[in-house]
């Protein structure tokens, strides 16, 4: 736990102007981004401090896929079902704003903005999925 870090607060529910959404995970929470790039933008984020995507090693794989998982079960109980207009990634540092690891899950994907298609492009220099 970092009491610095933003989400370290959110994930012990220590933000209340941040709302938690259901979550099927102990060690995950999910919340909405505050500044959505499309219609639904939310982050999933490890309740356990975690450095940003480039620590990732081999080990945290299963992490990684129980993440998209909650990614696409939190978009399937908004009324979201199709999974194949979905963008999930992480932006690569210098370009993520919190050194937390944080999943940006993004629906529908054919609905970005111009910025947002740009700022969440598929593996691009700044964000990888």
């Amino acid at each position: 736990y970092d009491e610095k870090c933003v989400f370290c607060r959110i994930a012990r529910r220590e933000e209340p102007g941040t709302a938690l959404l259901p979550c099927e995970d102990e060690d995950l929470v999910c919340f909405r981004d505050i500044k959505p790039g499309a219609p639904h933008h939310y982050l999933v984020v490890p309740v356990k401090h975690m450095g940003n995507c480039k620590t990732l090693k081999a080990e945290h794989i299963p992490l990684v896929k129980r993440m998209m998982e909650v990614g696409k079960a939190v978009l399937q109980k908004n009324n979201f079902s199709d999974l194949n207009d979905v963008r999930m990634g992480f932006h690569w540092p210098p370009f993520c704003s919190i050194a937390h690891l944080h999943l940006h899950v993004l629906a529908p994907a054919s609905q970005l903005g111009f910025l947002s298609r740009i700022y969440y492009r598929i593996n691009s220099y700044w964000f990888i999925t």
